[in-house]
This record gives structure tokens, sequence and C-alpha cells, in this order.
């Protein structure tokens, strides 16, 4: 890009092809655009740069849809508008966020057909309570939304039920998929406990299921 408007930069993880381990579009091929974590290794790209990745890949292999995501996607705001608004993928675009921006969803929905809030039980309560509000403002902005439950091995059926209330509240039309934890090296099975939970979830809201994640290295996000 030239002329007045800048060229940002952001630190991704990097541009993954791969499949989508969880959630509305879990065993989709995808390329994830991954923003770094603290831990990770970092690349430095322009918004140019990720244009031209991206087209690069499109134009090489199919792919279902694109995912941003990684850590704190929507801190980069400037630079997935610049990017997105550049590359205008012929493919959709799905956000997958912690919820923790909701003030940010309005600014993106525009480049994406679809908002995914994933929650993992791992922060505050005010962490759901910004969740809930991230979901609203994609429901508001008439972009499909959906919420991942990713519940922890002590994370309560209550717990669960609760965030499912919650978002019906938040968002009636939204999609909700529960991810049961299994523990690593154990066969990927599940007990009467979820079809017990599921029952008690669809009576709260309808549209939720529940689907083992496609494990790693196969699955990414």
């Amino acid at each position: 890009m030239t002329g007045s408007i800048p060229v940002t930069a952001a630190a991704l993880a990097g541009v993954p092809a791969g499949v989508q381990a969880q959630g509305v579009w879990a065993g989709r091929r995808q390329l994830f655009v991954r923003f770094a974590g603290e831990a990770e290794t970092a690349t430095m790209y322009t918004s140019t740069a990720l244009v031209r990745e991206i087209e690069r890949q499109l134009g090489r292999s199919t792919f279902h849809s694109i995912t941003i995501g990684g850590r704190d996607p929507l801190g980069n705001v400037p630079f997935l508008l610049l990017a997105l608004g550049a590359a205008k993928p012929s493919v959709p675009v799905m956000l997958d966020t912690d919820g923790q921006r909701p003030s940010a969803i309005a600014e993106v929905v525009a480049h994406v057909a679809m908002v995914q809030v994933t929650l993992d039980f791992t922060g505050p309560d005010a962490m759901i309570t910004h969740a809930m509000q991230s979901l609203s403002a994609a429901a508001s902005a008439q972009c499909a939304h959906a919420l991942v439950i990713c519940p922890k091995d002590d994370t309560t059926d209550a717990q669960v039920l609760r965030v499912i209330e919650q978002a019906h509240a938040a968002a009636p039309a939204i999609q909700v998929i529960v991810h049961p934890p299994v523990t690593s090296g154990d066969a990927p099975t599940l007990d009467r406990r979820w079809s017990t939970l599921l029952e008690q979830a669809v009576a709260l809201h309808a549209d939720c299921r529940i689907a083992m994640r496609v494990p790693p290295p196969t699955g990414l996000r």
C-alpha cells in the first residue's frame, strides 16, 4: 500500500495452513493468521506482506476459510483493517477471539463472516462478561457468531450452563459448541455426564452441541 495510508506491522506466529481444531468450523481446512503470544517465536509482518502471503496461499491451494486468531488479534485492529481491506479474500474469514475487546468487534465485522468467542475458564469472571459483550456486539452488527466453551477438568456443569444461559440472553441466535476436556493420552471417549449436560443445555438454548476437538498435530487454532 502506498500514499497517505500508513503500512502498519504486527508480530505473527505464522500464516500456516491446517485443520481447524475446534468451534463452529472444526474439521475445515483453513488458512490461519496467528498473532504471536509472549512465548512464541514471532515474525513481523507489514499489512502488505500479509496480503501477499494470503494471496499466495489462496492461489496455490483450496481452503474453506481463513481464521484470524492467536493471542489478542483485536489488539491489532488497524493492521487487520488494512490487510483484510486490501486482500479481499475469496473465502470467508473467521475471527477467533477470547472476547476481551468487545468495543473492537464493530470495527472489524465488515471484513469477517463469523465471530467466534472461545472461553476456557482460566480467568476472572469479568472475562465472561466481556465475552458476552463481544457476542452481543456481533449479533447487533448482524454478523454470524458462535460461542466455543472449553471446560477444564474442574469446571462444573453449573458453570457451563450459566455461561450458556448468559450467551442466550446476549445473542439469542448464537451457535454454542461445548468441547469436553480430554486428558493427554486418554482415548477420545465421553461419559454419560455429557449427554446429561447437553440435555440441560438445549433446554436453555436450542442451538447447542457437544463435539470433540481435533487433536494436534492435525488440529490447529
